[in-house]
């Protein structure tokens, strides 16, 4: 029995009346909702069922495998038709009209000659084998025969049977009696199964070529995720690049394009091959469509590269296995050969590995160096690379400016002749004047007397952009930075682009996030080396790299910063570019910071010693013997040139015109005395410590303005 409400319904007044009668008012349950029909149910089943991922995916395998059948046997009837016809050489004379290649397109129309006349003697033999294989039979039945008989004479006589005789053409026909048994107990069950194996057989070529339509293969190939490169693939990757010239120079062609490709080879971690563009189509078009080639391709932008070699009309695909390029490379042979030494004059620097995976090595002699990318790319990590190969020749001086004074360059202290950190523009104006002494230093070896030698000197400056942007001004009202003829920074690094590097003084710069007024015109095309990290937009590219380097295909703005970190894009005759490519894309080894302290040590104990200057000394009064000391540092001994130069370092404005009567007069008033050493005049610091304890002992001092 269901519940049923009650209702009580009282007077709430009270009365003289008689009470009043009390009701019962029974209200029955809601109606039920009726029940859904069947077939509602069961249509909705029916869709859920249909719509499972389970379901599609079962649905599209029974589709994906019959229709590779269909496709295989699409491949073998193609095949045997090419096999059996000229159309195979027709398609390929079509090919080489479409692409202009008439020379080939004559090679192929003497080849479908050859067949055809190879085809018509093969047709008339063929009316003439029937005669010739009936006498052919008769002739072998016959001797066959005779054969049999003469060897079943020899049994006969041998066993004295006369029987015998037969024995051999009776063994024969038993022979053939038990090939017709064969054949017809095995004729019935490969009657049965042999339209079974040739499906099979259609199916294995169609499975292998992935003869279906997209939407029923397997979702790992769908996607295309590290597909192998082929040429089919390359072909249609082009064809559809959106270029109608293109597509349809494809489309007209017989082989479909093939002939466009050059042999597809390993290129380190990808592959590389050569494309003729059709007439009609321009290798600015291609290269424009870089993004819709890789994604054709299944691959990411970055993991494409087009580069235009020599042949005309051509460009060259260089794709990289999916995912390869997120890999490190090894470490810096600096960091694993410990006996390694540099070569400034015949060596290469041991950078990094080009994206064929073989070794990228540069060629640093005479070469004005700049580098520039984006912030925290490794910019510095690569320039201190270089410079620290280059340190193991002992030959080889440096002047530093680290204009971020982050301890990056720290382990050059000991080993650079001066060392200035720091981003102020206190640093600027010392970095300014380091670099002004070298230009006075490079002048003085440009009126040295011809065929004189000079030891390299290096005058790095990292984050350059801090001194051109620098609005300090001098006594004389001449700004330190900026790009105006009077700039001091922009003036000296000009001078020494001019002409420094004929007496081995080279101006090494690296620069962030460049613009015309952090990176001046002038200063960028100055350097001989030019390479650039990941950049922002192409005409950040074209400043860094030149535009002839970017025509080309140089494009570091298209880099991905914080994922390719350290990787370079060069352009420069010091580094080996492959022939008719204007750049280079490098990986670069990264060193990191005790690595880069251990070798360091290395370069400083090929040298006897070497004082490095934290400042630059402006205006102030001079005690010659004391700075002699000073500059001579901890070595044992020094040569009187070497002092020269760095007493000018220390301070242009007294020592700066200093020759070496000028350092003897004051070495022989405290006592000292230079001598001869391997035909240089060397002098002894214990000497000069020792004057100087003497002097201070006789309260004597000599100062120089």
């Amino acid at each position: 029995m269901s519940d049923n409400v009650v209702h009580l319904h009282k007077n709430p007044e009270p009365s003289t009346e008689p009470a009043p009668v009390t009701t019962l008012t029974v209200v029955p349950d809601p109606a039920p909702a009726p029940p859904v029909p069947l077939w509602v149910r069961s249509g909705r089943a029916v869709k859920t069922a249909v719509t499972h991922e389970h379901t599609r995916t079962a649905a599209r395998a029974v589709a994906r495998h019959s229709l590779y059948v269909a496709g295989g046997a699409r491949i073998v009837a193609r095949r045997t038709w090419d096999g059996r016809t000229a159309a195979r050489y027709e398609r390929m004379l079509r090919t080489a009209e479409a692409a202009g290649n008439m020379d080939a397109a004559m090679e192929w129309e003497e080849r479908l000659q050859r067949y055809r006349d190879a085809r018509h003697r093969r047709r008339m033999d063929l009316l003439h084998s029937p005669v010739d294989a009936a006498k052919g039979a008769a002739v072998g039945t016959g001797m066959g025969i005779g054969g049999l008989v003469a060897l079943g004479v020899v049994l006969a006589i041998a066993n004295e049977d006369v029987t015998d005789v037969i024995t051999p053409l009776m063994a024969v026909i038993q022979f053939i009696s038990l090939l017709i048994t064969i054949v017809q107990v095995v004729w019935g069950p490969l009657i049965t199964i042999g339209p079974f194996l040739a499906l099979l057989g259609l199916w294995s070529v169609g499975a292998h070529q992935k003869a279906a339509p997209a939407w029923a293969l397997p979702a790992h190939v769908r996607s295309g995720e590290g597909e192998p490169i082929t040429p089919s693939i390359v072909v249609k990757a082009l064809r559809d690049l959106g270029i109608p010239a293109l597509r349809n120079a494809i489309k007209d062609m017989g082989d479909a394009g093939a002939s466009m490709l050059s042999p597809i080879v390993i290129a380190g971690c990808g592959v590389e091959v050569d494309v003729t563009l059709p007439s009609g189509v321009s290798t600015i078009e291609v290269q424009q469509r870089r993004r819709k080639l890789a994604e054709n391709l299944s691959r990411h932008e970055h993991e494409v590269f087009i580069t235009i070699p020599e042949a005309a009309r051509t460009v060259r695909l260089w794709v990289a296995d999916s995912g390869a390029l997120d890999e490190p490379i090894g470490p810096s042979p600096l960091v694993t050969d410990e006996t390694m030494t540099a070569d400034y004059a015949k060596g290469r620097a041991p950078w990094g590995q080009d994206l064929r995976g073989d070794a990228a090595s540069l060629s640093l002699y005479q070469r004005h160096l700049l580098i520039t990318g984006l912030s925290n790319q490794g910019k510095t990590a690569a320039l201190r690379a270089l410079a620290l190969w280059l340190a193991l020749d002992r030959s080889v001086q440096f002047l530093i400016g680290d204009l971020k004074g982050a301890g990056d360059w720290a382990m050059c202290d000991g080993l650079a002749t001066v060392l200035i950190q720091g981003p102020t523009d206190e640093h600027v104006t010392e970095v300014t004047e380091m670099v002004e002494g070298a230009v006075d230093e490079m002048n003085r070896r440009l009126q040295a007397p011809p065929g004189t030698a000079f030891p390299p000197l290096i005058v790095l400056v990292d984050e350059a952009q801090v001194a051109f942007m620098c609005p300090a001004v001098d006594d004389d009202k001449r700004p330190y930075g900026g790009s105006k003829a009077k700039s001091r920074y922009f003036t000296a690094v000009r001078k020494i682009h001019n002409q420094g590097r004929a007496v081995n003084v080279l101006m090494w710069q690296g620069t962030q996030d460049p613009t015309d007024q952090n990176l001046p015109k002038l200063v960028r095309e100055g350097a001989h080396t030019r390479a650039a990290l990941a950049l922002g937009t192409e005409s950040q590219a074209r400043m860094a790299l030149g535009d002839k380097a970017v025509d080309g295909g140089a494009a570091p703005n298209l880099l991905r910063p914080g994922l390719d970190k350290g990787t370079v894009v060069v352009a420069s005759d010091g580094i080996e570019i492959p022939a008719g490519q204007a750049s280079i894309t490098v990986r670069t080894h990264y060193i990191d910071t005790e690595g880069a302290y251990a070798i360091a040590d290395r370069a400083k104990a090929l040298r006897d010693g070497v004082t490095t200057l934290h400042s630059i000394d402006r205006g102030e009064e001079r005690d010659p013997l004391a700075d002699v000391a000073g500059v001579m540092g901890d070595a044992e001994r020094s040569y009187t040139q070497d002092i020269l130069k760095r007493l000018a370092v220390l301070s242009e404005d007294a020592y700066g015109g200093w020759t070496f009567g000028d350092l003897k007069r004051v070495l022989e008033a405290a006592g000292v005395e230079a001598y001869k050493s391997h035909g240089r005049m060397t002098v002894r610091r214990d000497d000069v410590t020792r004057a100087l304890a003497d002097r201070d002992t006789d309260g004597s001092a000599s100062t120089a303005q």
